[in-house]
């Protein structure tokens, strides 16, 4: 995952940018405040001893074709691709939600005419994957993926059901917290971060590594979502808000390996 395509673009060049003539800046990869942003390596986290690199980084430049195609625009988007409760014929199972939030850079302003993606299991915790095969039911009415861009103000806006939690045996009765993965663009599909939405009060924290690695508290407390009874909608749906910051201080954690669980 490139995670820091999105935060340094989104925020200017930096020192050691490299220049191209005519001045252009050209920026590359930057990994800043380690105790927010999770390791590569992180032992408890089985599967980071299999995919994390062994070698230094070696860092590449973003030139012009990297940050300038291919365009996503909102006509890339399907009408029903920002609500998963009604991409099939009938209604999936599980607890209605709406998710809702906003893209900010790292001094609060909103990020427009971002691309975000948001990919989860169904109500028994179990995604639509051929990879995932323990016993709970699969729902032919929830595929668990969906798309939105962010308005003028930053803001998107997804509705579906609340996740289930689900084992994933990397240590001993091991589960996953109920999460929600997220995607987000840039300018270009090379202009990516990917983190996780958690829910309040979710008893499953303590023992969840990959909540865990982030080393903050604070930090961490910023991949979980606030219930927002304002955006409920009577006898319909539950409300959470959840906004992203791509730098700064209160910026949220984001991913620096493959994470597919």
């Amino acid at each position: 995952m490139t995670t820091d395509h999105l935060r340094s673009t989104g925020s200017g060049s930096g020192p050691g940018d490299p220049v191209r003539p005519g001045g252009l800046v050209l920026p590359r990869y930057r990994h800043d405040d380690p105790d927010t942003h999770p390791p590569m390596l992180h032992p408890d986290y089985g599967s980071t001893n299999l995919r994390a690199p062994r070698q230094p980084l070696a860092l590449l430049p973003h030139r012009l074709t990297e940050i300038t195609g291919p365009l996503l625009g909102t006509g890339r988007l399907g009408e029903l691709d920002h609500d998963l409760t009604r991409q099939h014929d009938g209604e999936p199972l599980g607890q209605r939600i709406i998710v809702h939030g906003r893209v900010l850079d790292g001094n609060g302003r909103p990020v427009p005419d971002t691309l975000v993606e948001i990919w989860q299991p169904n109500a028994a915790g179990r995604y639509r994957h051929a990879g995932d095969n323990w016993p709970a039911p699969l729902d032919p009415n929830f595929t668990g993926v969906g798309r939105a861009m962010t308005d003028g103000d930053g803001h998107y806006r997804f509705v579906t059901v609340q996740p289930g939690a689900y084992p994933w045996r990397n240590h001993p009765n091991a589960w996953r917290p109920a999460h929600i993965h997220f995607s987000l663009f840039g300018r270009a599909f090379t202009q990516r971060l990917v983190t996780q939405m958690y829910f309040p009060g979710d008893p499953l924290f303590f023992q969840d590594p990959i909540f865990n690695s982030v080393r903050d508290p604070l930090a961490r407390e910023r991949l979980v979502s606030r219930y927002d009874h304002a955006v409920t909608e009577p006898e319909w749906a539950l409300g959470f808000e959840f906004d992203i910051v791509l730098r700064g201080r209160e910026a949220t954690p984001f991913e620096d390996g493959d994470d597919d669980d």
